[in-house]
């Protein structure tokens, strides 16, 4: 049939046509072991609605397709698949609740609460809705770049949410429904990081208002999370492009500029000239801009764009450098994302050192490498040197031959985020000045070397390698065969080429000199001390006392943290709050009674292509004055980054509406710190570390009553597309095996459907072919790939509490999962159990009676033992955010409770409340159907009473004639006969039993039964 499907514009790489032997296939072409792929920016892709026949890309199950593989059905053929496939009539409950919890604002967190309750604040990272027009889909991500949702502007219901979105919102609103019923006051709320490039981007190519994309976009997608029976409390919405929110952004800059905290300084900044502005290195990837994929440089604007220095606001984070350390010890937060920030920040004690640089004749210039070190005790291991590619002693002394390479590799350099270049899994690379310089302490000549995992802004830009006792160096000195010397042993014990690098502290070795320098047979720590103070009285170095970063003085420490750069070229951004002096140029921060300072309205958002921002076509508005003198001034037009919105929102949650203050002092001294922070890993060291800065800042000048932000953060994992299988074929079109294919280096991909495959051992291999293996891999979710799950068509299929159910249910919340369509029936069919175990079978024409089929009777000891135990496991698991255990538990209750003969009103009353935080829908309504009028959300969750979770069985051993021969399950108060009866019925002791004459009973209570049979019957019974 003939579908319309998506066309990309942008970077989007033209595939072959499928095979006529493998259909639904998806090719990519590998040379010397490297797959051609789409690059992996083109998400970032403007969708035409132009006709385009993709083909249908891995497989699918009933209703649910991949995103730009969805085949159209009539009506009439989705109603009777869904009427077939409905185990309950999800489809009338959920529109049903969801309109009762909105029309009731049953989640609305008042303004003034008891505050002798305790409080829950849960918190989502903030969503960021992206842009699109009439005609046009639209794509939004999050705060973690977390592709979310792609659906069609001008369609009633659009393809929905990227089911990998849904699950830390539905982990939070467990969390939130929870708390509520256990007596908390809970602040679940949500709001739009609304402010950023992207949108503006979209401005520039459509002519839209990025306002009012943005607007009708946050209303698409409110409807989107609304359709999934989240608790948020709307009541509170925010979006950081609204002038009442942005006043306070503003507000906080001007704190900061009294402080000191925000200054104005030429620094080198990733430049984009296709995008026209300054991006952060988060925001460049691979030497291009994250969004679009357009080159980036790494220079100073005021030495390329413009004759006049172009000055970029800054944030002094570094001032808070050791707080942002040592208060990450008392957070209950991953030690991973603690780790990435401790390493951002990167504190280390060290000392200079000189190496005077030597000329073609090995005499030493006038020029010298300082270098900064934090091992002085490897000194006479360092075997080479390496300076940073922006370095400025660089261009005077590399050599002529080498100075065609060293400018390349330079300008390869500038493309590359700070980030990029400090990854330590990334592989090393250089290139080697030409020069030599000479290692102090002995004499030697060491080469001098260029490479990017050195920054220009850490130290002095320079550092010594030392191979043998630094895993970087290592790497790139085993690279181009540089001489690897051991000079640090453990407890004296020899070294060799062990393969790796040995970075820890010892006992010195190899380590003395003609210099009068001698450090063999010292610990680490004391030879350091040695080296410094040969170094000072031999003019060759100093301890590092002072280090000059950007003009902030350190005593006797370095950091790797940077200060932040706040300015952005662009118009879609927070104005930033102060007017220059013509003439003087001098900085005048506005009132803070003239706050906000709106964003004017443009029409044209183009780059002026000279550097300047597109606020500078706002004459009108960049015209001022001094709001003290009068004097006449400019406004400053560059915008803040996207990230100030999202630093603090957390705060204007708790009073969202105060027009006189941030926050008022009793609700944040309530509300904070949030308890628990859910997003994904993506932004663990910059959201976190800028929202921590700025928390620091505020509670320094008592806005806030905390240290920390966020008490709790956890990161949510990866939902990855289903497992894809690839078949390979040889250039001849030949099918091959995936184990030979990669020996052959050239080879295609095609993607095989599920139904053609099988597992033979493990692996995966043809059906039709069973000695062709395949590769199979599971990706993350994109519509590149073609493996993009439309949470819309699950909901329209099984319905929102099932995909709740099911995201939670896949595995630990914290993992990478893969989904599995199958997966999602199997949580559906136990909501379907859960259904007529309280409402009965349906009728004959598929409906279901009113009301519910539970008696008052009163419940019997086990079905309470057995209710209580489950009521104990999910309570455990929900709040130890192990969802998938518990609903495993409300499983295993459920299979028991089928087996009961009456079903007490009193326990499935307690069991829809131990279900409704995850299934919300199906409960309120089980609820309403058991008699009660109001919503469950503040009932009080079930109480696992103790005395039901006692064990009151024991293993009793029985014993005939003194041998044990097995065991029995007996009651702790069993008597003696019916120990008995329990071990004459017991298939194995039976047989010792049956039909024997017996002594006499040995009975100790809890402990032991002993028959003892006659002698006659006890030789018969030993010889069986």
């Amino acid at each position: 049939m003939n579908s319309q499907h998506l066309q990309t514009l942008l970077h989007m790489q033209a595939l072959p046509p499928p095979s006529p032997i493998l259909s639904g296939s998806l090719r990519s072409r590998k040379f010397s072991n490297t797959t051609t792929n789409v690059r992996k920016t083109s998400l970032f892709l403007r969708l035409c609605n132009k006709t385009f026949d993709f083909g249908v890309r891995g497989s699918s199950r009933g209703a649910i397709r991949c995103s730009v593989a969805k085949e159209e059905a009539s009506e009439q053929e989705q109603q009777h698949q869904l009427g077939v496939r409905r185990a309950y009539p999800f489809h009338e409950i959920e529109p049903k609740w969801q309109r009762f919890w909105e029309d009731n604002s049953t989640f609305r967190t008042p303004d003034d609460v008891d505050t002798s309750k305790p409080k829950f604040y849960v918190l989502d990272m903030f969503p960021y809705p992206r842009c699109g027009k009439n005609g046009e889909f639209w794509v939004f991500w999050d705060v973690n770049g977390y592709l979310c949702c792609l659906f069609g502007s001008n369609c009633c219901s659009g393809a929905g949410l990227h089911v990998g979105h849904p699950l830390g919102y539905t982990a939070t609103d467990i969390l939130a429904r929870f708390k509520r019923m256990q007596g908390y006051n809970v602040l679940h709320p949500m709001g739009w990081d609304a402010f950023g490039l992207p949108a503006e981007q979209y401005a520039i190519e459509t002519g839209t208002h990025p306002k009012i994309t943005t607007e009708r976009n946050i209303n698409r997608f409110r409807t989107q999370l609304k359709s999934l029976g989240f608790s948020y409390d709307w009541n509170r919405e925010i979006s950081t492009t609204e002038p009442d929110y942005y006043k306070w952004t503003q507000w906080i800059f001007l704190q900061l500029l009294k402080r000191g905290l925000a200054y104005q300084a030429e620094v080198p900044v990733n430049w984009c000239p296709a995008l026209g502005t300054v991006l952060a290195n988060e925001e460049v990837v691979d030497g291009v801009s994250e969004r679009g994929g357009h080159p980036v440089i790494r220079k100073a604007l005021s030495l390329f764009i413009t004759k006049q220095p172009m000055r970029q606001w800054m944030l002094r984070i570094t001032a808070y450098a050791d707080r942002l350390l040592e208060d990450l010890d008392d957070l209950d937060w991953p030690e991973s994302v603690k780790d990435m920030q401790r390493n951002w920040i990167g504190r280390s004690e060290g000392a200079q050192m000189e190496f005077p640089v030597l000329d073609g004749d090995g005499q030493e210039r006038d020029i010298k490498i300082e270098i900064y070190t934090t091992r002085p005790d490897t000194i006479f291991g360092a075997t080479y040197l390496v300076m940073a590619p922006e370095h400025p002693l660089l261009p005077s002394i590399m050599t002529p031959d080498q100075r065609k390479n060293v400018e390349e590799y330079i300008d390869i350099a500038s493309r590359k985020s700070d980030l990029e270049r400090t990854e330590l899994q990334k592989e090393k690379n250089g290139v080697f000045s030409g020069c030599y310089a000479r290692n102090p302490v002995n004499g030697e000549a060491i080469p001098v070397w260029v490479a990017d995992y050195v920054l220009g802004s850490y130290g002095t830009g320079a550092i010594m390698a030392v191979p043998a006792h630094d895993t970087r160096d290592y790497e790139f000195a085993s690279k181009y065969d540089i001489l690897i010397r051991w000079v640090v042993t453990p407890d004296d014990k020899k070294l060799g080429d062990t393969g790796k690098a040995f970075s820890g502290e010892g006992v010195v070795i190899n380590s003395s000199s003609k210099f009068g320098l001698d450090i063999n047979g010292l610990p680490s720590k004391e030879a350091a001390s040695k080296v410094i103070e040969w170094a000072e009285e031999n003019g060759k170095g100093k301890k590092k006392v002072v280090l000059s970063l950007l003009k902030f003085p350190i005593l006797g420490v370095n950091y790797k943290l940077r200060d932040w750069l706040f300015a952005r070229q662009r118009y879609w951004g927070e104005p930033i709050p102060v007017v220059f002096l013509d003439g003087t140029r001098e900085t005048v921060p506005l009132l803070e009674t003239d706050l906000p300072l709106m964003l004017p309205e443009l029409d044209d958002f183009t780059p002026t292509g000279t550097g300047e921002p597109p606020l500078t076509k706002a004459e009108y508005w960049v015209k001022a004055k001094d709001p003290v003198s009068g004097m006449p001034a400019r406004r400053e037009t560059n915008t803040m980054p996207q990230w100030a919105g999202s630093c603090w929102y957390y705060l204007r949650f708790m009073d969202p509406r105060n027009s006189k203050e941030l926050v008022a002092k009793s609700k944040e001294k309530y509300w904070s710190p949030v308890d628990v922070y859910v997003g994904g890993a993506e932004h663990a060291v910059l959201h976190l570390l800028y929202s921590r800065f700025w928390h620091k800042a505020l509670y320094d000048i008592g806005v806030v009553s905390t240290k920390e932000p966020f008490k709790c953060v956890i990161n949510q994992g990866i939902i990855l597309g289903e497992v894809q299988y690839m078949a390979c074929r040889d250039p001849d079109g030949n099918l091959i095996s995936a184990e030979s294919a990669e020996t052959i280096g050239e080879y295609i991909q095609e993607q095989v459907p599920e139904e053609k495959v099988m597992k033979s051992g493990d692996s995966f291999v043809l059906k039709d072919n069973p000695k062709i293996s395949l590769i199979a891999r599971a990706h993350k979710m994109s519509k590149s790939r073609g493996n993009v799950v439309n949470p819309d068509d699950v909901v329209s299929e099984y319905g929102a509490d099932s995909l709740r159910l099911y995201e939670m249910f896949m595995g630990p919340l914290r993992d990478s999962k893969t989904w599995n369509t199958s997966g999602i029936e199997g949580v559906h069919r136990f909501l379907g159990r859960t259904w007529r175990l309280i409402v009965g079978s349906p009728l004959p024409d598929g409906t279901f009676q009113d009301g519910t089929v539970v008696g008052d009777e009163k419940p019997t000891l086990e079905q309470l033992r057995s209710f209580h135990k489950c009521i104990a496991k999910v309570t455990e698991e929900i709040e130890g955010t192990r969802f998938n255990t518990g609903i495993s538990a409300m499983m295993e209750f459920l299979n028991v409770a089928y087996k009961w003969d009456k079903h007490p009103k009193s326990i499935i009353e307690a069991f829809v409340l131990l279900l409704s935080p995850y299934a919300p829908h199906m409960a309120e309504e089980l609820w309403s159907r058991l008699g009660h009028s109001e919503s469950l959300a503040y009932e009080p969750f079930p109480k696992a009473d103790p005395a039901y979770l006692k064990e009151y069985t024991i293993v009793l051993p029985v014993q005939i004639n003194g041998k044990t021969r097995g065991t029995i399950q007996v009651e702790e108060t069993c008597t003696e006969e019916d120990a008995f009866q329990l071990a004459s019925q017991d298939e194995k002791l039976s047989k010792y039993l049956s039909g024997r004459s017996i002594k006499k009973r040995i009975f100790v209570p809890g402990k032991i039964l002993n028959v003892i049979l006659d002698r006659e019957n006890a030789k018969v019974g030993d010889s069986q």
